[in-house]
């Protein structure tokens, strides 16, 4: 075949414009962790907690024994405007319900031996409305709970300080969890607990 013996014009093509990588979902999809150099920074970390609250959230607790799981729910409590002296473990009656801002039901699953147990409770009817829920040792029923949780995992470090891990597990979780963190990160003074490096760890500390 024979030419035309024209030539193409040159065209300038416009540079591919890089796109800007997709953002990491929001600071709280990665567990927040934390040192609580006292019994008193762990209850001043839940009243932050209970100040982010909108309702509905369930909030699991995991740590053994005296690692301040109470103590945080007292924070909790009086984050939401409820009476952080009525607060104790409610080992022998499951659920404690206490009312401020929101309503706020306590429950420890301690000595809960059988799932057949646990739904008597009634813990399930408190998954839906605007309730709370704060739930110790979380682990024994991790098959009723929601989807969409915050875990909080509590681990000693010394005599005084504990490890808290905070992840969430769904949408609704991890808006509440980037509330949190953005309300614990304006200066306060020295009452907050203190930050640790984030941690990329996937998992949480169960007992």
């Amino acid at each position: 075949m024979r030419s035309s013996g024209l030539k193409r014009p040159n065209v300038t093509r416009p540079a591919k414009t890089k796109q800007p990588a997709a953002r990491r979902s929001a600071t709280s999809s990665l567990p927040w962790e934390l040192v609580s150099r006292s019994h008193q920074h762990t209850d001043r970390l839940g009243q932050v907690l209970g100040r982010a609250l909108h309702g509905g959230e369930t909030i699991a607790l995991y740590g053994p024994l005296g690692a301040g799981k109470t103590a945080l729910v007292r924070g909790i409590a009086q984050g939401l405007g409820a009476s952080r002296t009525a607060v104790t473990s409610p080992t022998f009656v499951v659920i404690h319900e206490y009312q401020g801002r929101l309503p706020l039901a306590h429950m420890d699953l301690y000595r809960i031996s059988s799932l057949r147990e646990l739904e008597s409770t009634g813990l399930i009817e408190y998954f839906s409305g605007q309730t709370v829920t704060a739930i110790e040792w979380a682990d024994k029923g991790l098959a009723l709970l929601p989807q969409d949780r915050i875990e909080i995992s509590l681990s000693h470090r010394t005599a005084q300080s504990r490890t808290i891990q905070l992840r969430a597990t769904g949408p609704t979780s991890n808006e509440f969890l980037a509330r949190a963190r953005r309300q614990h990160s304006k200066p306060r003074g020295a009452h907050q607990a203190s930050p640790h490096r984030v941690s990329d760890k996937k998992g949480t500390t169960r007992s």
